[in-house]
């Protein structure tokens, strides 16, 4: 059995710095933890970047929950998408549910044709959708997606662990 993978949240060089000597494998980067993680700017991907040897995965989120909003919203994502990717980012962490609570395959679509070949997570929106089997399966077969974050429930991991023994038993 392989060791699990440990994954922290980073918000600066510091936080970075603390994950790397504290054993983490890989950073997820954010600003703003109160909104549940927002996209950082390029300057702070590179700052980070330079100052671990971490795989990073960056957050492409413009505001607090997982609706993207409109058309306007949408193509200044994806020009942040394009700002971070060149300056060297890799690796995503993206999430977002339409108005019905399905995935938002359009905006996922756009947001991935700006990212190219990459690896991504779907973030926590999965916790927010009123049938997450139907989200899980909208999600099978898209390019670089290879990790799905949940805590089994918008209200945490403690209201959500029985769903998340569910999903890994099935």
């Amino acid at each position: 059995m392989s060791r699990p993978l440990l994954e922290v949240i980073a918000l600066d060089v510091e936080d970075a710095v603390a994950a790397r000597t504290g054993g983490a494998d890989r950073l997820e980067l954010v600003t703003d933890m109160a909104a549940d993680g927002l996209t950082p700017s390029p300057s702070i991907f590179s700052a980070v970047r330079d100052a671990v040897d971490l795989p990073i995965r960056v957050m492409l989120r413009p505001r607090d929950g997982f609706v993207i909003g409109d058309t306007a919203d949408l193509e200044r994502l994806c020009a942040d998408a394009a700002e971070l990717r060149e300056a060297g980012a890799d690796e995503f962490v993206i999430g977002f549910l339409d108005a019905d609570g399905d995935a938002d395959l359009p905006a996922l679509g756009a947001l991935l044709t700006v990212l190219g070949d990459v690896r991504w997570t779907f973030h926590r929106a999965l916790d927010h959708a009123p049938d997450r089997g139907a989200v899980r399966r909208a999600l099978t077969g898209l390019p670089g997606l290879d990790t799905l974050l949940t805590a089994g429930s918008a209200a945490g991991v403690d209201a959500g662990l029985e769903v998340l023994r569910e999903e890994a038993d099935p």
